[in-house]
């Protein structure tokens, strides 16, 4: 299936494909492209199947993830950043399709969930939460105390973006519940532990513990395929509590490559 896809800078410039977390979209990528990001690559930002603007429809396993992006993204792309639960696509692509990636960056990737935090969360994620207004959905994202330093205005045109108001008059999240569930479930399985051929950068939130350096450790015995080089401030969604050091630390990478 062909992704949505969200696009920045240059078609003629190399392509960098950004991989978004559960429950969020391409669209998230927006203001580190424009800001930083679209100077120097074509950036792709996909919808992930469940997600945004692409297709609902089942199966929302890894394997159909990536079926999906590599079918939607140019056959030359080589570059990939994921976030979360993009990030953990991003090192089984680079385990199952090594020919697909040269390098990547894992932004505070959940590279596995123990299981009985993934139930907790797949329950919560089966309620029908909604809100009055945009306005009223970002109040409560800063209340819940995930969100360290963070521009409102980010978050204000994230949600703008990525809420659809039904026909209730309230505003939910532009996912599917179903595929939200189902990522917790392949969240929770046990990441490849086979060597690692692709260099992969691991930029840890330094207020989250979604990526503990102990995961790491399997990966750091290969050849240091596997770095944790970078922990930036603030919680999990780096890109707006930590734009300009998740720019910082996504340039000097890629430029590093030989």
């Amino acid at each position: 299936m062909r992704l949505h896809v969200h696009e920045w800078g240059d078609p003629a410039a190399p392509t960098l494909v950004c991989l978004h977390g559960i429950t969020a979209h391409g669209g998230r990528y927006r203001r580190l492209a424009e800001e930083r990001l679209a100077q120097r690559w074509h950036v792709v930002a996909p919808d992930l199947r469940g997600h945004g603007r692409s297709d609902y429809e089942p199966p929302w396993s890894f394997e159909q993830h990536l079926d999906d992006l590599l079918e939607t993204v140019p056959e030359d792309a080589r570059l990939w950043v994921g976030h979360s639960f993009g990030g953990r696509i991003v090192l089984e692509l680079a385990h199952r399709r090594p020919d697909r990636i040269e390098r990547g960056v894992l932004l505070d990737p959940a590279l596995w969930v123990p299981p009985p935090y993934a139930l907790r969360e797949a329950e919560a994620a089966r309620a029908d939460i909604s809100y009055a207004s945009v306005a009223e959905a970002v109040e409560a994202r800063f209340a819940a105390g995930t969100v360290f330093g963070a521009r409102r205005e980010l978050v204000e045109e994230d949600f703008r973006e990525h809420l659809v108001e039904g026909g209730d008059g309230r505003f939910r999240l532009r996912v599917s519940r179903s595929a939200v569930v189902a990522g917790w479930g392949e969240m929770s399985r046990m990441p490849p532990q086979e060597p690692l051929g692709v260099p992969l950068l691991v930029v840890r939130a330094l207020r989250a513990n979604v990526c503990p350096p102990e995961l790491l450790d399997p990966y750091r015995e290969t050849a240091g395929a596997l770095l944790e080089a970078v922990t930036v401030p603030g919680g999990h969604i780096v890109m707006w509590d930590a734009p300009d050091e998740t720019a910082d630390a996504i340039e000097s990478w890629f430029s590093a490559a030989p």
